[in-house]
């Protein structure tokens, strides 16, 4: 059965600024800039019928396009030992709302509601191979970081595979957000 997830992808600009800043970590598993993304619901294992399911009714899903914008690095777990470094995302009430519709569409399909908080990010490495003191000062070292303006015209749906070499994301679809973007 595939493992899915509902995300937003980050266009090619974002991509480029990310993976300018995963490096200089000994020890981390750097995702490949062709995976970033932010994680809007993982659903998790769910057979074929499911699948077709979910995939249908996220067409059913409203909202408008919006900008966000990254803010700041961190890890996971918040105390102890480091696993996982990201990128933060700062507050933004369109990704906020496009998450609920995304979340309450799940519910009327029969997923159960994600009981965990809603904590925006993308995942730049598994930092497990790192001494926690070497992240922490990668993680000062780029606690500035931000990157604004970055535009949110839909979102996807993904399977994801756990292969020795890491995650392989299968695109399961595609949903496009209303109204049009204007570039500054």
């Amino acid at each position: 059965m595939p493992r899915i997830f509902v995300a937003l992808d980050m266009p090619e600009h974002a991509r480029e600024r990310l993976n300018g800043i995963s490096s200089g970590l000994p020890g981390a598993d750097w995702v490949s800039p062709d995976q970033y993304h932010l994680t809007l619901r993982f659903i998790g294992e769910v057979d074929k019928e499911s699948l077709d399911v979910i995939r249908e009714g996220l067409g059913g899903v409203v909202a408008r396009s919006f900008y966000l914008s990254l803010k700041g690095i961190g890890v996971f777990p918040l105390r102890g030992d480091p696993e996982i470094l990201w990128a933060g995302v700062a507050r933004n009430e369109g990704l906020r709302s496009l998450r609920n519709k995304v979340e309450s569409l799940l519910g009327r399909k029969g997923i159960a509601p994600d009981t965990r908080k809603f904590f925006p990010h993308v995942t730049l490495a598994k930092v497990k191979g790192s001494k926690s003191e070497w992240v922490g000062e990668y993680v000062a070292g780029n606690s500035l970081f931000s990157l604004s303006e970055i535009p949110v015209q839909g979102f996807s749906l993904y399977s994801s595979r756990l292969t020795p070499e890491g995650s392989i994301y299968t695109l399961e679809g595609s949903y496009p957000l209303d109204g049009i973007l204007e570039a500054d």
